[in-house]
């Protein structure tokens, strides 16, 4: 037992049209940067960004925020990424091409954002070389994400509350 204390995690924010008390794995897009999974971000001005492009689209915008127990997530598979890398970029790429066949619970890692996608488009589009590619990424400020892949990663989230913005 915490003897009655509250374990206090990590704030991580999802940015999106309408508030998610409870997230899950169905309403997740396929080809996107970690796979299937459920996105937030300890970064509160990327969850802004990712709920103004959604409120382009469907005229609202809000930010749900959880807490991560990061205790109880010692039991999961967590994939940690802490700098653009040749790893981080042969995953994206796999997971984009819906060609990730692992197991992890949990990845954690930069955003491919506008800027650094266009860099990773290069790459695709056979205009930079890996080296090229992951040095120029190397110059960006990582925003970081994390992808809530399982059941049971999903668990370890508490809902807090929602903003509309």
């Amino acid at each position: 037992s915490d003897g009655g204390k509250r374990c206090v995690g990590m704030i991580l924010y999802h940015g999106g049209s309408e508030e998610i008390s409870s997230p899950d794995l169905l309403h997740s897009r396929k080809a996107v940067d970690f796979g299937v999974g459920f996105y937030v971000t300890p970064v509160f001005e990327q969850a802004e960004k990712w709920s103004e492009k959604r409120k382009r689209r469907t005229g609202t915008a809000v930010i749900s925020k959880y807490e991560f127990d990061e205790i109880s997530a010692g039991n999961l598979k967590m994939l940690r990424f802490d700098s653009y890398s040749e790893m981080w970029l042969d995953f994206i790429v796999r997971c984009r091409n819906l060609k990730d066949d692992t197991d992890w619970d949990i990845v954690a890692g930069g955003v491919a954002n506008d800027k650094v996608f266009d860099t990773i488009e290069a790459f695709f589009d056979g205009f930079a070389t890996k080296e090229q590619t992951i040095a120029k990424l190397r110059m960006e400020e990582p925003n970081m994400q994390f992808c809530f892949r399982t059941e049971a990663a999903l668990n370890t989230l508490r809902f807090i509350g929602s903003e509309s913005i």
